[in-house]
Order: structure tokens, then C-alpha cells, then sequence
């Protein structure tokens, strides 16, 4: 499958899967946290059931009932529609080495922590990898119910429930005037280390936005709703669907290698194209285009 309408069905079905996903966030999040955004996000246990929160690499990095939850749906959604393709998501793993047919990268809900105290910034990010190549890919925001979607090729869109429309980066071309996103790593030594990077970065743009998910950034790149972003350590669930849409509504993108994950640090970046050249040597100049390890 390595044609334009061949991802464009690759499209439709991340964008179906996407969906529903997001439909089984949007119904967990009340059952599992309440609605009273002043509750107790922090893991624990429940008289009623299993503990909602869980923690993975750090006390910091967290994961909930909701995130299995809806990995598990987004797998058997795919096997029923995709049954020879092979998938890679976020909390059940899979096979790191790239295989030669499509391979789906899943984030079943990225901005966990906002998910958790009831920030509206969270997402679900569905990809269809050929190669270790992004070719299609839906993100759901969860809280807006807007879905962004591309297919290599084919263009991005959003779709805000009145169907579908085309998306673009902004058209600006002065650095210093540029909205940049960025995120931060779980751990402590690497955000120590991406703390300087803000602090000579900041001067030399028109400011910084931390909304928490990166899948969603990438998005607001393509949207024009942020003119860049950068961040250091994602893995492939998280930039998968997320550059491709960028990519595809015109920014210029550089994503780590396919096969890696969180700890190797790699950069990923989007950027709009009047801008992106100079961004890129901004990144250089201030010390982070370099690959930041655990």
C-alpha cells in the first residue's frame, strides 16, 4: 500500500478508530475522576475498584485505568478493520524493530496528567506507519471533539463536526515574533536541562506555550495556532500522527528515528516554512538540537 489512495484508506480508518477512542475517554474521565476539577488526581486506591492511577518511569509520569482501557479498544478496533498489520502503542508495546508492512503507533491518550486534573488538552493520536514512515494519522482532541487528520500526500484537515476543511501553518516569516510549544521530560535531570534551554530561548521569540501534549502541538502547528514547536524525548506514539499533520499542512518537520523511544532524547521539531530555516538555527544556537538522554 504505497499509493495516495491506499493512505487515504489508511486515513479513514485511523480517523474511525480515533473516534471511537476518543468516545471512551470522554465517557471515563466523569467515572473515574468525578467532575469536580478540585479532586485528588494522585494514585492511590478505591473502595470501588482498582486504583484509576498508576505511575510508569518516575513518580511524575503517570498512567490510568483509561489509558489500558482504551489501548485495548484502539487494538481490537484495528484487528477487526487491519487484521495482518502490526501495532505499537504506548502501553501494551510491541515490536520495536520497523517491519516491512504497515505498523499502527497508538497513543491512547496523550497529556495524561491533564487528563487526570481536568485541564481540556489531551488527545488520541492513531498512526499508520509504512516503512517507519508516518502515511496517515488522526488526532482526536478529546475535550473539543475535533479531529485532525492527513494522509501523505493527500493534504491535512480538520474536522470541528461540520465536516472536514483544509489546514495551513501560518504564513509568518519573522522569527521574533514566532508562538513556540514545547514540552517537558518526567524525569528531573533532563527538564533541569531543558529549563536552560527555555531561558535563552525565550528572549529571541515572542513567547512559549506548555499545553502537555505533544500530539496536540503538533497539531496547532499545522492549525497555525502556535508557529513551532520542539521538544526533546518522544517516542513514536507520540509524533507519529502528530508531524505527519504538521507536515502535510505545510511545516517543515524533523522527527527522531522510528525505532526510538523516550530515553535516547532525540529532538522532534515542527516548524511553519517562513520560519523554519532560522528556528532550526535558533535550536542550534541555543544548545538544543543535540539528543538530551535519560
Amino acid at each position: 500500500m504505497t499509493d495516495a489512495a491506499g493512505f487515504a484508506e489508511l486515513e479513514r480508518v485511523a480517523i474511525d478508530v480515533a473516534e471511537r477512542a476518543a468516545d471512551h475517554v470522554r465517557m471515563r474521565r466523569p467515572q473515574l475522576f468525578g467532575t469536580d476539577p478540585g479532586h485528588d488526581p494522585r494514585p492511590g486506591t478505591r473502595a470501588d475498584g482498582p486504583a484509576p492511577v498508576a505511575t510508569k518511569s518516575t513518580p511524575t509520569d503517570p498512567v490510568t485505568l483509561a489509558d489500558t482501557e482504551t489501548e485495548q479498544l484502539i487494538r481490537r478496533e484495528l484487528r477487526e478493520q487491519r487484521p495482518d498489520d502490526e501495532v505499537l502503542g504506548e502501553e501494551a508495546g510491541g515490536t520495536v524493530e520497523v517491519p516491512s508492512g504497515v505498523r499502527w503507533v497508538v497513543d491512547p491518550i496523550d497529556g495524561t496528567v491533564n487528563f487526570m486534573y481536568g485541564i481540556p488538552a489531551y488527545a488520541v493520536s492513531v498512526a499508520a506507519q509504512v516503512d517507519g514512515r508516518s502515511v496517515a494519522g488522526a488526532v482526536v482532541d478529546v475535550a473539543r471533539a475535533i479531529t485532525y487528520s492527513a494522509s501523505a500526500g493527500g493534504g491535512a484537515r480538520v474536522d470541528t463536526g461540520n465536516g472536514p476543511a483544509a489546514l495551513s501553518c501560518n504564513p509568518i516569516d519573522r522569527l521574533d515574533l514566532a508562538l513556540v510549544a514545547t514540552g517537558f521530560s518526567y524525569g528531573a535531570g533532563r527538564r533541569s536541562a531543558q529549563g536552560a534551554i527555555v531561558a535563552d530561548l525565550l528572549p529571541r521569540i515572542r513567547d512559549l506555550r506548555r499545553v502537555g501534549a505533544a500530539a496536540l502541538d503538533l497539531c496547532m502547528v499545522a492549525s497555525g495556532a502556535v508557529d513551532a514547536h520542539y521538544e526533546h524525548g518522544l517516542s513514536p506514539w507520540d509524533w507519529a500522527a502528530g508531524a505527519l499533520i504538521a507536515a502535510e499542512a505545510g511545516a517543515v518537520v524533523h522527527t527522531p528515528p522510528p525505532q526510538s523511544r523516550s530515553s535516547d532524547g532525540h529532538v522532534t521539531i515542527a516548524a511553519a516554512p517562513g520560519i523554519a530555516e532560522a528556528f532550526v538555527r535558533l535550536l542550534d544556537d541555543v544548545g538544543a538540537r543535540r539528543a538530551m538522554p535519560d
